[in-house]
């Protein structure tokens, strides 16, 4: 039996950290965050198709994505944020497919979908057997989106409330982690999750 659980929350939230101590304890991870990045690789048909809609305005000197012009684009018009969202999840479904397919032929017992848009992808959220949102408050995420990305409060606001409201996100959970307390508490409530799922696939 292969459980594979879904991983989310919104920017800024610690999902990342979360799945980082999951795979510590052997969880396989699937990054749709990296294969996002991937997908959208010079020459690949979602660069092609995103260059075909926004135009070539949208392209560093050496062909590669403006991620800073894309993220103006997208968080300040709804419209090209879905877009973007047809163009590109299809592609990201397919390698997360392709992925959980090489762990089933591992005899994987484990997998985590760390994804920002599970609940709303209707075929990936078809494929999790378990939700996890990591949730966190507004200030903390505003005070990690300023030290990480060195965004103003108005570009870390913008991104903010791009994502689902978290408290339509945690009525559909399996588990619920608050992370606005240190990396400890963190651990603790993420190993407490792990010995659930273990369980699980005990019964």
């Amino acid at each position: 039996m292969m459980l594979i659980i879904g991983l989310t929350g919104n920017i800024a939230s610690g999902k990342s950290t979360a799945a980082s101590i999951f795979k510590k304890h052997g969880a396989e991870i699937i990054d749709a965050d990296l294969i996002a990045r991937q997908v959208v690789e010079k020459g690949k048909p979602a660069w092609k198709e995103i260059v075909k809609v926004f135009g070539k305005e949208i392209l560093n000197d050496n062909g590669t994505l403006n991620r800073v012009k894309i993220g103006e684009l997208v968080f300040k018009d709804d419209q090209n944020r879905i877009l973007l969202t047809k163009i590109t999840h299809p592609e990201i479904l397919k390698e997360i497919n392709k992925e959980l397919e090489e762990f089933k032929r591992n005899n994987c017992k484990y997998v985590i979908i760390e994804a920002a848009l599970i609940k709303e992808s209707g075929a990936l959220n078809k494929l999790i057997d378990k939700l996890i949102v990591v949730t966190s408050t507004k200030d903390n995420q505003i005070r990690r989106l300023k030290e990480r990305n060195n965004y103003n409060d108005e570009e870390a606001e913008l991104r903010i409330g791009a994502q689902i409201p978290i408290k339509q996100l945690t009525k559909y959970a399996d588990y619920v982690i608050s992370n606005d307390s240190d990396l400890n508490a963190l651990n603790d409530k993420v190993n407490s999750i792990w010995n659930d799922l273990v369980s699980i696939t005990r019964r």
